[in-house]
């Protein structure tokens, strides 16, 4: 999949080869918009490919999360104002699944990851108007990690993402990327 992705702020270093994207985050890059600290930053990598109005996309992260922010993991985008990120995130010491919701302005939640943050699986799904997120330790149990409206539109971005808000350097490994039509499947079925 990742052969149809483009980026949005195209990192200075990347690699693409056998079906895995290797990137190194830039300085001082994020994606997150005005709640609580007051300004705006659009300057993420973000690697999408087109979809059509639903889908369910899942990919690998493997990363060493070092500094305050570091994060990676999947990002559905409509535009700098409408969007989704979620992954692991550096967070009071210690690595933290989270996501980040924008619809004009960002949320935050956070929670700690059972598995092995340096090596774990996120997937989105979005169908008529609704978002699901979940994570995964092992690519087979998928646990929910969120559900929430999100706008209806005949396209949305979706792929990888990565920033470091407080420094340079994050080396990240996206692979096994897919996507696919929406699952639809029960709230509680963790296949």
């Amino acid at each position: 999949m990742f052969e149809t992705c483009r980026w949005i702020n195209e990192p200075a270093h990347w690699r693409l080869e056998g079906g895995r994207l290797r990137v190194t985050t830039d300085d001082h890059t994020d994606f997150w918009r005005e709640t609580h600290y007051g300004f705006t930053r659009d300057n993420g990598h973000f690697f999408g490919c087109p979809t059509g109005p639903g889908f369910t996309a899942d990919l690998r992260v493997r990363a060493q999360y070092r500094e305050l922010y570091d994060q990676a993991g999947i990002m559905v985008r409509l535009d700098a104002t409408h969007w989704v990120k979620a992954g692991i995130e550096l967070t009071d010491g210690r690595p933290h699944l989270g996501s980040v919701l924008t619809l004009g302005q960002s949320d935050w939640a956070t929670g700690p990851f059972e598995g092995d943050a340096s090596d774990f699986w996120i997937r989105a799904s979005v169908s008529e108007g609704v978002l699901k997120l979940q994570a995964s330790a092992d690519g087979k149990q998928w646990p929910t990690l969120r559900l929430c409206p999100f706008p209806v539109t005949p396209s949305y971005q979706v792929g990888p993402f990565c920033c470091t808000p407080e420094r340079q350097g994050l080396d990240v490994e996206f692979s096994a990327f897919r996507v696919g039509p929406p699952l639809n499947k029960d709230l509680h079925d963790l296949s």
